[in-house]
């Protein structure tokens, strides 16, 4: 538990004994007072992070590397070629319960071409004329 989490947790004792001094009448304003000061620290601290990831990302760009988001680690690709196959096999059921053969293959012909897609957007160098930037190339 850090300094914040006791801060906020002083204030939610604060309202509460303020509440029983009270009465239930100023329950209402005090939930929402407390809510308040509950928000305002929600939002620090997301702004604090979203600067945080801005700066890093500005720091990756200035240094030439490729921005984090594009940077697929083996996990998330496993795991998208994993569900893509999962979700194959209802979809091949409906393509071939409705159209038959062609159904299955055009649902099957989908799944690869979403997995090529993938496969292109996270290594470039897979479509033919596409390389990725080296520090040499951008001299």
């Amino acid at each position: 538990m850090d300094a914040r989490d006791t801060d906020l947790k002083k204030e939610l004792d604060a309202t509460l004994q303020t509440r029983r001094e009270l009465g239930e009448e100023y329950e209402s304003a005090l939930v929402d007072s407390f809510l308040e000061k509950v928000d305002q620290r929600i939002d620090g601290a997301v702004e604090r992070r979203v600067r945080r990831q801005l700066a890093e990302q500005q720091m990756a760009t200035a240094r030439g590397a490729r921005s984090p988001r594009a940077a697929d680690s083996w996990g998330e690709r496993f795991g998208f070629g994993v569900v893509s196959l999962i979700l194959a096999v209802p979809l091949s059921a409906i393509g071939g319960a409705f159209a038959g053969f062609s159904g299955v293959l055009t649902t099957w012909l989908g799944v690869v071409g979403v997995n090529f897609v993938q496969a292109a957007r996270s290594n470039p160098e897979l479509l033919p004329g596409r390389r990725r930037r080296s520090a040499r190339d951008a001299d």
